[in-house]
C-alpha cells in the first residue's frame, strides 16, 4: 500500500526540480521543490525522533497552514506516530483539553501567540514532554528547558539523522492511525477520530479516480490555494493528500484575512471552500457593484441578468451549458465575466466545490451564472470526508450529489439518517468505545447523525442534522439549516439561528454582517460607531425585516419566521459561541441570548426587531 511520505519520495526521485508547494515571503511567492519537500519531511521525522517520538505517540500541530505543518505531519507518519492537529485560533482551555485527551507528547506550535497558550496550560499536561516554536520572533526572553526553537529542533535532527540513518525505513502499515481529527464540539466536547494509512489510502484513491471529486483527475498542471485549516480533515484531504498523491502544487494563504488577495494572486485551477467563504465572495460582488461607477453597476446588472439565465440553464442540464448558455456566455464573458472572475481569483478555476455544511443553492447558481463549475460535496470527519458529490454534467442543485465509487450509502428507513460503509470509515473515537459503537455499527455502517432524502433515486439531499430538526408546538417536523442558508444567502447576514422546537411560530436569531452593512449604512449617512451602535439602528433593522419578509416567500407559512432579533454582538470562538470551524453553537446561544429568545414568545414584545405582522408576507 502506497502512503503518503511514500508518495513525497516517489515524486521527488522522478521530477526532483518539479515545484510542489509554493509560499510567500517577503511579497514574493517562493517555489519549494519536490526533492526539498521530501527531505524537509525527513528531517522533521529525525528531529521528532531525537525528542523521542515513536510508533504510536502523538504529535500535535498548532499552526496556520504552512509547509512545516505537511513536513511534521508526514514527518510524525514516517514514524508510524499520530499527527494530532489543532486550531490556531483554539483558546488555551479547548488546547490544554485536547493535549490531555490525546495524550501529546511533543507540540509544534507556530510563534509566540501559540506558545503562550501552550504556557498557561502546560502544568496540567502530564504527558506533554517538548514544545518546538517555529517563528522565534519576540522569543528572546523565553526560558523553559522543555522549549526549543525552530534552530534547535533542526540541529537536533541533523544530528540524529547522522547518527541514526535508516529511522524512516520501516514504513507505515495499514493499519497504523495516521491522525487524530477533532470533531467540532457543537454539543459536547470534541471527540477524536482516529484515521488509518487505510482509511487515507482509499480517500486519495477515491479523490483521484476518473469519477471522483475533480473531473478530470487532477495533476501537476493544477493549481490550488491551502487557507481553510489543516486540522480539518476535508482541507487535509484537499491540500496536503491530494498534493502527495497528483502533483497539485499548493499555495500556502498568507492568512484567512488575505484570501481574497491570494485568489486574485494564484488564480487556482481548483478550490475548496466552506459554505462561507462562498457566501462572502458573493456578499463581495454584490455591496462593490452596489458602490461602484454608474458605468459599472450597469455592468453588473447585465452580468446578473445573463447569468441568471446561464444558471438555469445549466441547472436544467445538469450543470451542462446549452447552446443558449454559451451564446450568452461568449456574449457576457469579454464585457464581465472575465474581469470579475478575475478579481475573484476565479478566472482558472476549473472545478470549485463546496462542503462541510449546507450551501444556499442561490449562492451556487450564482457562481454557475458566471462560468464557475460549481459543486456541492458532502462527507464528515468519520469517513475521510468521502460520501457523495455531484459531479460533472449530474449536477442537481439542492442535493449534494452521488454516491461516490465504492461507497455504499443507505437511509434508515425508521429515521431517514444517512448511513455510509466503506473503506475510509473511520477506526473509532480516541478513548471513546462507547461513543464508537453509537456511530460506527457492527455490520460497519457509519451513522452520520444526518437525515437525508433521495432525490431521483441518484442523488442525495441533506435535510439537517437529527438534533437539530425542530419540531413545533403544532406537531410539525422543520429543517432550520434550509431557512437559515436562505437569510444567509442575503449579503447583509452573518449569522442566522432559527428557533422554534415545541413553541408556537419560528424566530431566529440574526447576526450582520458588520462590514456589509457598515458600507450600507455609510451609504445612506447612517452614522454608527461599534457593531452594537450599528446593530440597533432603525434602519438596520428594516433593512433585516425585508431580507426575512423576503426569505419567508421562499417557505411554506409554517416555515415562516414571525419574530427576529439582531444579536448585539458579533458570535466569537472565544466566547464559546462558535467552534473552532466557526459553527454555532446552539445551545450556547439559547443559555446567552435566552432573554431575547423569551422576548419574542411573549405576549408583549419589549426589545427592537420584528414581529409577526411586519414580516409575514
Amino acid at each position: 500500500m502506497r502512503t503518503l511520505p511514500g508518495m513525497v519520495a516517489e515524486r521527488a526521485a522522478a521530477s526532483p526540480d518539479t515545484v510542489a508547494l509554493r509560499v510567500k515571503s517577503l511579497g514574493i511567492w517562493q517555489d519549494i521543490t519536490w526533492r526539498e519537500y521530501a527531505d524537509e519531511i525527513v528531517t522533521a521525522a529525525h528531529g521528532l525522533a531525537a525528542l523521542g517520538v515513536g510508533a504510536g505517540d502523538r504529535v500535535g500541530i498548532l499552526s496556520e497552514n504552512r509547509p512545516e505543518w505537511l513536513y511534521l505531519d508526514l514527518g510524525t507518519l514516517s514514524l508510524r506516530a499520530i499527527t494530532v492537529g489543532f486550531y490556531s485560533t483554539n483558546p488555551p482551555a479547548e488546547i490544554e483539553y485536547q493535549v490531555r485527551d490525546a495524550g501529546v507528547r511533543v507540540l509544534v506550535a507556530e510563534d509566540q501567540e501559540q506558545v503562550d497558550k501552550i504556557l498557561a496550560v502546560w502544568g496540567r499536561c502530564p504527558d506533554l514532554d517538548w514544545v518546538v516554536c517555529l517563528d522565534g520572533r519576540g522569543m528572546a526572553a523565553y526560558d523553559h528547558p522543555k522549549l526549543l526553537s525552530h534552530e534547535q529542533f533542526r540541529a537536533a535532527a541533523a544530528e540524529h539523522r547522522r547518527t541514526h540513518p535508516s529511522i524512516t525505513d520501516d514504513p507505515p502499515r495499514p493499519d497504523d492511525v495516521a491522525t487524530l481529527v477533532y470533531t467540532s464540539g457543537t454539543t459536547g466536547p470534541p471527540k477524536g477520530a482516529m484515521l488509518s494509512v487505510a482509511n487515507i489510502d482509499f480517500a486519495v484513491t477515491t479523490l483521484l479516480s476518473a469519477d471522483g471529486l475533480f473531473q478530470p483527475p487532477p495533476g501537476p498542471r493544477d493549481v490550488s490555494l491551502s487557507f481553510l485549516p489543516l486540522s480539518h480533515v476535508a482541507e487535509r484531504a484537499v491540500t496536503t493528500w491530494t498534493n502527495a498523491a497528483s502533483g497539485v502544487v499548493v499555495h500556502f494563504a498568507e492568512s484567512i484575512d488575505t484570501v481574497a488577495a491570494n485568489l486574485t494572486e494564484v488564480q487556482p485551477t481548483l478550490l475548496f471552500a466552506v459554505p462561507r467563504i462562498w457566501e462572502k465572495l458573493h456578499s463581495t460582488v454584490l455591496v462593490k457593484g452596489a458602490s461602484a461607477s454608474p458605468v459599472k453597476r450597469i455592468a453588473l446588472r447585465i452580468a446578473t441578468v445573463l447569468g441568471g439565465v446561464i444558471a438555469a440553464d445549466r441547472i436544467a442540464h445538469g450543470g451542462s451549458h446549452t447552446v443558449r448558455s454559451r451564446v450568452l456566455y461568449a456574449i457576457g464573458y469579454p464585457l464581465v465575466f472575465r474581469s470579475l472572475r478575475d478579481k475573484l481569483g476565479l478566472r482558472k478555476v476549473r472545478a470549485a466545490l463546496s462542503g462541510a455544511a449546507p450551501v444556499s443553492p442561490d449562492v451556487i447558481a450564482f457562481f454557475l451564472g458566471l462560468g464557475v463549475p460549481m459543486y456541492e460535496v458532502y462527507g464528515m470527519t468519520e469517513n475521510c470526508a468521502i460520501a457523495t458529490a455531484n459531479r460533472r454534467g449530474r449536477v442537481k442543485l439542492g442535493t449534494v450529489g452521488e454516491p461516490a465509487p465504492g461507497i455504499e450509502l443507505e437511509l434508515d428507513p425508521d429515521t431517514g439518517e444517512i448511513l455510509t460503509r466503506h473503506p475510509g470509515n473511520f477506526v473509532g473515537y480516541w478513548n471513546r468505545p462507547e461513543a464508537t459503537a453509537a456511530t460506527l455499527d457492527e455490520a460497519g455502517w457509519l451513522h452520520t447523525g444526518d437525515v437525508g432524502q433521495w432525490v431521483d433515486g441518484t442523488h442525495v439531499r441533506v435535510v439537517d442534522r437529527i438534533k437539530d430538526i425542530i419540531i413545533t408546538a403544532g406537531g410539525k417536523n422543520i429543517s432550520p439549516s434550509e431557512i437559515e442558508n436562505q437569510l444567509k444567502a442575503s449579503p447583509y447576514v452573518k449569522e442566522a439561528v432559527v428557533i422554534g422546537d415545541r413553541r408556537p411560530y419560528l424566530t431566529a436569531l440574526i447576526g450582520i454582517e458588520f462590514d456589509t452593512v457598515g458600507d450600507w449604512a455609510s451609504r445612506q449617512g447612517i452614522e454608527y460607531t461599534t457593531y452594537r451602535d450599528l446593530a440597533t439602528k432603525p434602519e438596520v433593522l428594516t433593512l433585516v425585516r425585508t431580507v426575512v419578509a423576503d426569505t419567508n416567500t421562499r417557505f411554506a407559512r409554517v416555515e415562516n419566521i414571525r419574530k427576529f432579533r439582531v444579536l448585539p454582538k458579533m458570535l466569537d470562538h472565544d466566547d464559546g459561541e462558535l467552534t473552532a470551524t466557526q459553527k454555532v453553537r446552539r445551545a450556547a446561544l439559547h443559555e446567552r441570548f435566552g432573554d431575547l429568545i423569551d422576548d419574542m414568545y411573549a405576549d408583549e414584545t419589549t426589545q427592537p426587531g420584528g414581529d409577526l405582522a411586519e414580516v409575514t408576507p
